[in-house]
């Protein structure tokens, strides 16, 4: 084999284990990539799971049975609900106001419709007008879901 042979296979020997060099740092870039990606997006699904699973102090109210606004006036809901809060100092403000509360919830609940409350959407929305007014009469604190309990149609 003459000399100019040999340099050019030495030549494309070294040139293959560049590349060869090359595509491994890549690969070895990517899967660091990756494997960082997944971390956070295990970190945000833990760190969300742990979020849903606090739950902040309840606040049980009575049941309710009201009519409603249903022609004939034959329809009539019974729910009972826990209001969830976030400072424990709030339920001594829900004790001293719960008069108004039951109220709120009593002027409220009667002026619906069978039909605008028996889906899901409906009852989110009527949790969403509960919470509205039920916040907008205290003064330390607020509530920050409302949680269904019973809810009955009849």
């Amino acid at each position: 084999m003459s000399n100019k042979t040999f340099i050019i296979l030495i030549a494309c020997a070294v040139i293959n284990i560049l590349m060869l060099g090359a595509g491994f740092y890549v690969v070895l870039n990517k899967i660091s990539a990756l494997e960082s990606m997944v971390n956070k997006i295990t970190e945000n699904e833990e760190g969300q799971e742990t979020d849903k699973q606090m739950i902040g102090q309840m606040y049980q109210l009575d049941t309710f049975t009201v009519n409603l606004a249903d022609k004939g006036g034959n329809r009539f809901l019974r729910v009972t609900m826990g209001l969830e809060m976030k400072d424990e100092k709030l339920s001594e403000e829900l004790d001293k106001r719960l008069p108004q509360i039951k109220d709120a919830v009593l002027m409220i609940m009667p002026s619906k419709k069978s039909h605008e409350i028996d889906t899901v959407k409906g009852k989110l929305a009527l949790r969403d007008e509960l919470i509205e007014k039920i916040n907008s009469i205290l003064t330390t604190g607020q509530i920050t879901n409302i949680y269904f309990t019973e809810f009955i149609i009849q």
